[in-house]
C-alpha cells in the first residue's frame, strides 16, 4: 500500500500507556441523541469499516485486510490487520495477548516476548523474518484470530469513539467522523490526537449536548481534523475528509444513509 495512504503518526498514547488504560478513560456508549440507528448498528458499522478501508487500503473490502502486514516506514514497526495494529504502539501486542488468551499455543504466541521488547520502537528484532508469515497464516486459518482483531479494534477505537460522540450528542455521521479521527490520530490530549482535535473544534462551536447545532459543530470538527492532518506530511492529503465526510455533511446526511458516493486520493467509491 502506498505510504501516504497509511497512518503515519497515530496512537502515540497507546505506546506509552497501552490499550487497556486508554479504553478505560472513555465513557460507555449510550443512546444516540439524533435520528437514525447510530454507527454501532450492524449495517452502519459495516459502512464505517468500508469507508475507513477506502482510505486505509484503497478498497471497500475491509475483511480482506486481516492478513495484511508490512513495515510501511512510519517508525512504528510492523503495521497489520483490519485497523493497522502496530508493533511499536502497543495495540499489536494487546491483540496477540488477547488471541493467546483465547487460543493458547497459537503460532503468534511465541512472539510475545519480542513484541513486548520492541514496543515503542520500530525494531523487528525477534520478529523478522517469521512473524509476518505467522500473522498471515493465522489470519487465513484461525477464526479466533480474526475475531480478536475485530474485538481489539472495537475496544481500542470504535467503541470509545462512538461513546464520546454519543455523549456529545452527534448522530451517525458524527460518530463516524470521531471514529475515523481516532483511527488515524489515536487517543490522547496532544493537539494532533483525537482529544486535541475535539478540543480545537469546541473552541469554535458547541457540541449539541452543550446546546450547539450539530451541523455547525461537525463542520468545526472537520476543520480541526484537517488542520491536524496538515501538520504532518504523511497526512497532508485531506481528501478522506474533504471529498468524503464533508460531502456527506453538506448533503445533510447526518444519519450516513445510503447511497453514499465519495472520493479518496482521487479514487471514487460508492455504497448503494
Amino acid at each position: 500500500m502506498p505510504f501516504f495512504r497509511r497512518k503515519a503518526a497515530r496512537r502515540t498514547l497507546l505506546a506509552a500507556f497501552g490499550t487497556a488504560a486508554i479504553a478505560s478513560q472513555w465513557p460507555s456508549a449510550g443512546a444516540a441523541t439524533s435520528g437514525g440507528a447510530g454507527l454501532d448498528a450492524p449495517a452502519k458499522k459495516d459502512i464505517a469499516m468500508r469507508l475507513v478501508s477506502s482510505a486505509e487500503n484503497s478498497s471497500l473490502d475491509w475483511e480482506a485486510q486481516y492478513a495484511y502486514i508490512e513495515d510501511i516506514g512510519d517508525g512504528r514497526g510492523y503495521t497489520g490487520g483490519i485497523i493497522g495494529f502496530c508493533s511499536g504502539t502497543s495495540d499489536m501486542l494487546a491483540l496477540v495477548e488477547l488471541y493467546t488468551e483465547r487460543a493458547p499455543g497459537n503460532a503468534l504466541a511465541g512472539y510475545l516476548p519480542a513484541l513486548r521488547a520492541v514496543d515503542g520502537t520500530d525494531s523487528h528484532e525477534g520478529l523478522a523474518p517469521g512473524f509476518p508469515a505467522a500473522w498471515r497464516k493465522a489470519a487465513r486459518t484461525s477464526t479466533a484470530f480474526r475475531e480478536a482483531q475485530r474485538d481489539e479494534r472495537d475496544r481500542g477505537y470504535f467503541d470509545p469513539a462512538v461513546a464520546r460522540a454519543k455523549k456529545d450528542g452527534v448522530g451517525t455521521l458524527g460518530q463516524f467522523a470521531y471514529y475515523d479521527a481516532m483511527v488515524m490520530h489515536g487517543p490522547g490530549t496532544g493537539p494532533l490526537c483525537f482529544d486535541g482535535i475535539r478540543a480545537r473544534a469546541r473552541e469554535h462551536a458547541a457540541t449539541p449536548t452543550e446546546g450547539g447545532d450539530e451541523t455547525t459543530y461537525l463542520d468545526a470538527f472537520l476543520d480541526a481534523r484537517v488542520w491536524a492532518m496538515e501538520q504532518e506530511d504523511a497526512h497532508s492529503n485531506v481528501t478522506r475528509v474533504e471529498t468524503a465526510q464533508r460531502v456527506f455533511l453538506e448533503q445533510g446526511n447526518l444519519d450516513l444513509d445510503t447511497p453514499l458516493k465519495w472520493q479518496v486520493y482521487g479514487d471514487s467509491y460508492e455504497i448503494g
